[in-house]
């Protein structure tokens, strides 16, 4: 599994719109990259950083998750950029983004 994870920072006067998110953004994602290979979204809202009660690093983490690194590529090649443009609608801050291959996956 090849997984793109986009990391929205938390400072203290960031804006992030949860319901355009959830409603209109990640239905969005879903439509465009399904068709190339989007497998399964997870979408985790940020509560605290190591400590209870601290301050999040992220006021939100979306993974989009393939089966292939090229599938991944071709679904960011065809709507990258409109994706991109899309979050000035749910936030002002700049996002992180990695691309990383998952190595082990278990249910405890």
């Amino acid at each position: 599994m090849v997984k793109l994870t986009v990391l929205y920072p938390q400072h203290t006067d960031s804006h992030f719109d949860m319901r355009y998110y959830l409603d209109s953004h990640i239905p969005m994602v879903k439509e465009r990259l399904t068709p190339l290979g989007l497998v399964r979204v997870d979408v985790e809202e940020g509560m605290a950083s190591g400590a209870p009660d601290s301050q999040t690093l992220y006021s939100m983490i979306g993974r989009l998750n393939f089966n292939s690194l090229e599938e991944l590529h071709n679904a960011l090649e065809a709507y990258g950029e409109e994706l991109i443009r899309d979050m000035s609608n749910f936030t002002d801050v700049q996002p992180q983004m990695q691309i990383s291959q998952e190595l082990i996956s278990t249910l405890c």
